[in-house]
């Protein structure tokens, strides 16, 4: 195999973090400057931004014909976030989590992800499915901006100091204003440029070690996108920030679905084309994860470090899986009757108990 293809892989994985980096700092300081919520900036800008390179990945797969690696992008980033990098922050420090998440957010994507899959029963996320999907996420952002005017002053001082502004900086914003745009424009050029350079290394390494592109999509392009994702969710863990973490999460999963997804769908030329193994198995998966948040979260608007473990430990299960299905291994057949059969039943249940004991208790 060709260096260079490995070099600009890996020089794309960087070029997308270090280009989500800039897209959030300047989006969010300039959504602050203009008067927006910092809860709207944490749950919209903040995770749109950490999403912006699944979009331009998919986006880019899409437009190249490689439609495996667009939608094994979108669903695979929303198994990483919940089980991967929740897990991970989770893991840290014990999260704890506010009430719009258990009542709204986590409710929101997984009817995202249920659409998402009806949607893809066909086997085709087409231009009316794109446009649907999309107009889910307008709807959601207009929802945000309603609910942000109902802020406490607590919360905004509280997002205001990570973002670092907030009232006695307000001369300070406004003018660092080109800054603000510069960072925004080289953000969008690094993860355009980034994203090029990633889909087309996925696919050589696809092509040459004879592993499909949808597992290449849902591993390592999955996991390099959402190394933002992962890199916001740890740093707010370990400075103990109350929404940012699991927010980011969540608002990256629904934003995945609706917007990426969306967008792509619209703008590849016929639409999207989805493997049966994604509604099989993995958009299925994806479901499964947003259905766990419920009992998780909602267990004393907490996360504790074992249920983080717990995640972990599912990721590495699915992850083992994939390679196996793409090996064709002789233990794969154990392997799924184990899996389907008594490990994720007896974690339902689990989940549950711990849920309907919680409510009892209250």
């Amino acid at each position: 195999m060709d260096l260079t293809v490995i070099a600009l892989f890996v020089l794309g994985l960087v070029l997308l973090v270090a280009g989500a980096e800039f897209l959030v700092r300047g989006a969010a300081r300039l959504a602050s400057r203009l008067g927006i919520s910092p809860l709207v900036i944490g749950l919209t800008v903040v995770a749109f931004g950490t999403s912006a390179p699944e979009l331009a990945v998919s986006v880019q797969a899409g437009l190249a014909g490689q439609s495996d690696i667009a939608v094994g992008n979108v669903v695979g980033s929303n198994i990483v976030n919940v089980l991967l990098i929740l897990g991970i922050s989770a893991l840290i420090v014990p999260l704890v989590v506010s009430q719009q998440l258990v009542r709204i957010d986590v409710p929101l994507l997984i009817g995202a992800s249920v659409l998402f899959l009806l949607m893809a029963l066909d086997g085709h996320i087409g231009l009316f499915d794109g446009i649907l999907l999309f107009a889910g996420i307008v709807g959601y952002i207009l929802f945000a901006l309603r609910q942000s005017r109902q802020e406490s002053a607590a919360i905004e001082d509280e997002y205001a100091q990570e973002f670092g502004v907030g009232g006695d900086d307000a001369g300070k914003i406004s003018g660092a204003l080109p800054l603000q745009i510069a960072l925004i424009v080289a953000g969008l050029a690094m993860l355009v440029l980034g994203s090029h350079w990633l889909v087309g290394g996925a696919v050589v390494f696809a092509r040459h070690f004879g592993v499909s592109e949808l597992i290449i999509g849902l591993t390592i392009v999955a996991i390099g996108t959402s190394l933002p994702e992962l890199a916001t969710s740890v740093v707010a863990a370990l400075r103990g920030e109350r929404d940012i973490a699991v927010g980011n999460v969540v608002g990256s999963g629904i934003f995945n679905i609706l917007a990426i997804a969306g967008i792509a769908a619209v703008v590849t030329p016929g639409g999207l084309e989805v493997a049966p193994a994604l509604t099989r198995f993995d958009i299925p998966v994806m479901i499964a994860a947003a259905f766990a948040c419920l009992p998780v979260f909602a267990r004393g608007h907490l996360i504790p470090r074992w249920q983080g473990a717990l995640f972990i430990a599912f990721y590495v299960a699915y992850a083992t899986y994939l390679v196996l299905d793409a090996t064709g291994h002789a233990v794969l057949p154990a392997f799924s009757a184990a899996m389907l059969g008594f490990v994720l039943p007896l974690t339902a249940m689990t989940l549950m108990v711990v849920l309907v004991r919680q409510r009892a208790s209250q």
